[in-house]
């Protein structure tokens, strides 16, 4: 890439404002305690979002007839026979549900913080048996296992795709990150250079422990990021829960502690109170200024 081009995408970047919603963005759902309260918040017509997941292979009552579910294999089966996750799945297509995305593991190469733990060989051979099935059979598409961004995590991939052997032929790369905008736009450059062939889904992303001001300038660089890049196709905010139980602090949370939207929780529904503020400008701005300087560190 030249650099005449690289100022002429920044250029262009600089005039373009924060988008007040997004087809792309879906809940990453999890569940507490004050979920049954919380949950029509997510589905209601304020709610612009399409999709969601819950780390389980069955839908969550509430938001099952609002929102597209994709299921996700957390983690292993003890048993290399185990066809549980398969069978679910398989029973809610023949009962009429559409299933059209399936995700595989969850942060396998982490053992804390909610990681499943899984070797590459055992993620290769329970993927062998219960999610490509689901493609040939089905033609569901699969989300590759969405390790964590931590260089292990590429590691971890390179070696599920040596233990499956041709066998596992995922459509799209889910990744996590937790850290600050540029470490972002550097991460989402890195995994599509090395998987260009794939689409790519953020599924967990967050600014952890940080200040208010910090936290919303993140979400509002990221979003800004994510609904430009056309490889990126779905993203889902790691923050669908109450301040008072956010396990990344409780400026991330898109709910108050008592269960009202906060700002990032009202601008990612795409309500307008401040989804198309100076701050998203700003963010789209330097965010798209990272970018450019990652594409060039990547395509030199």
């Amino acid at each position: 890439m030249s650099a005449l081009l690289a100022l002429t995408l920044l250029a262009a970047a600089s005039s373009a404002s924060a988008q007040s919603a997004s087809v792309k963005r879906g809940l990453c759902y999890v569940a507490t305690q004050d979920s049954e309260k919380d949950d029509n918040i997510w589905t209601g017509s304020n709610s612009d979002l399409t999709w969601y997941y819950n780390y389980q292979a069955s839908p969550t009552s509430g938001l099952a007839a609002q929102l597209e579910f994709v299921p996700m294999l957390w983690g292993a089966p003890s048993s290399n026979t185990d066809m549980t996750f398969y069978n679910t799945v398989e029973s809610q297509i023949k009962s009429g549900s559409k299933i059209n995305y399936v995700l595989g593991f969850n942060e396998p190469d982490g053992c804390s913080n909610g990681g499943s733990c899984v070797d590459a060989q055992t993620a290769a051979q329970t993927w062998i048996r219960e999610i490509e099935p689901l493609k040939t059979k089905y033609k569901v598409s699969l989300g590759a296992p969405a390790v964590t961004g931590a260089p292990a995590g590429f590691t971890w991939l390179q070696n599920f795709f040596t233990a499956c052997d041709g066998g596992c032929t995922p459509d799209f790369i889910p990744i996590h990150w937790f850290g600050n905008f540029e470490g972002l736009a550097s991460h989402v450059g890195q995994v599509n250079a090395t998987y260009e062939n794939m689409t790519m889904w953020v599924t967990e992303y967050g600014y952890p422990e940080m200040s208010l001001s910090a936290t919303e300038d993140f979400f509002n660089q990221s979003t800004s990021f994510f609904d430009r890049i056309d490889y990126i196709t779905n993203y889902s905010y790691f923050g669908a829960f109450r301040s008072s139980v956010s396990n990344i602090g409780p400026n991330a949370a898109m709910l108050s502690k008592k269960g009202k939207l906060t700002k990032i929780g009202a601008w990612y529904l795409g309500q307008k109170d401040g989804a198309k503020n100076g701050a998203a400008q700003l963010g789209s701005f330097s965010g798209w200024a990272v970018v450019v300087v990652g594409a060039l560190f990547w395509l030199l």
